[in-house]
């Protein structure tokens, strides 16, 4: 019997201590960030997602400005939050491609505890058909208008953080920010692009208890999206058909749980988790349980990875066989 404890008992000792080692190294540390009467900011929020966010935050008991640039889906989206919540949003028209017109949205609404930068635009389209005037518009929206929303938000969240308790920072990315899709080149290259920003930013805002998250979802029923499904290749859509579509308010709901937990990844489905853990790479990870299951998952979802692209690689090949 001792010789049999004895042998569980070393079977338990390795996954321990790496439990115990990745509890002691994780960094960022845990946080926990509120958002009941504190100022919540979303850009692209007067549809979808978005508005999806500014609806739950709402109801939350936050203080909600929003911001797009046509002023008749703001007021839509005013009074419709208004309507279901009881509760007043402020709402600022400007073109997140603006630096000035940004600057002076956030000027006017006043120091930001929670930033959600969820402004994007897609179009799905082979590069060599796609036009460069709308490449540049795909990454000007959906990278650079994040480095414009940040930029002019952050001198105004540094100040008084410590009276004011932790602040947070969300980028809205995708699962196409995750692993590249055919179709996706100009869209996948802005939404990775936030993966970098989003890591170097964390860095650069710890030291301001200033919190950065990057949301993962997948194909979400909005508007958008059926505009999207209208120009999308075939192909495209033939190996994206795996990946099922959510509601936008649920994503909202995934997003703002994860927000006020402090992740710095927030994956929105079962499939996003799958993705976030084999892509988990050198970002930072709050949860050691979280980091456990990464280290020990890796290797086995890298040979699924790899089962993945054995089937797109295969239905492309097929593809251009019966289109020859």
């Amino acid at each position: 019997m001792a010789v049999v404890n004895l042998f569980y008992i070393s079977l338990l000792l390795p996954p321990l201590f790496l439990l115990f080692l990745l509890f002691l190294i994780i960094r960022p540390r845990p946080v926990q960030i509120p958002i009941k009467k504190r100022h919540v900011f979303i850009t692209g929020g007067s549809s979808g997602i978005g508005l999806a966010l500014a609806h739950q935050a709402a109801s939350e008991g936050a203080h909600v400005s929003i911001l797009s640039r046509s002023i008749d889906k703001l007021e839509e989206a005013k009074n419709a939050i208004k309507l279901s919540a009881g509760i007043d949003v402020a709402i600022f028209a400007a073109d997140v491609r603006d630096f000035e017109a940004v600057q002076r949205a956030v000027d006017e609404a006043g120091p930001i505890d929670v930033l959600i930068v969820n402004q994007g635009v897609f179009v799905a389209q082979e590069l060599e058909e796609q036009k460069l005037d709308e490449v540049r518009f795909i990454i000007d929206v959906n990278l650079m208008g994040s480095f414009n929303m940040i930029k002019a938000a952050l001198p105004g969240m540094k100040r008084s953080r410590k009276d004011r308790g932790p602040g947070s920072i969300a980028l809205m990315s995708s699962q196409a920010g995750q692993v590249g899709i055919y179709g996706y080149t100009a869209y996948s290259a802005s939404k990775f692009g936030l993966r970098g920003l989003a890591e170097a930013l964390q860095q650069e805002v710890i030291g301001d208890n200033i919190h950065v998250s990057l949301v993962f979802p997948p194909d979400t029923e909005t508007p958008g999206l059926v505009e999207e499904n209208k120009r999308k290749p075939q192909l495209t859509s033939i190996i994206a058909a795996s990946s099922g579509a959510m509601k936008a308010d649920q994503v909202a709901k995934k997003a703002l749980d994860g927000i006020k937990s402090g992740s710095f990844i927030i994956p929105c489905n079962f499939e996003g988790i799958l993705l976030s853990i084999a892509t988990a790479g050198l970002s930072p990870q709050r949860s050691y349980l979280m980091a456990f299951v990464e280290v020990v998952a890796a290797g086995i979802l890298r040979i699924a990875g790899l089962c993945f692209q054995w089937n797109w690689y295969g239905s492309i090949e097929k593809w251009h066989v019966q289109k020859n």
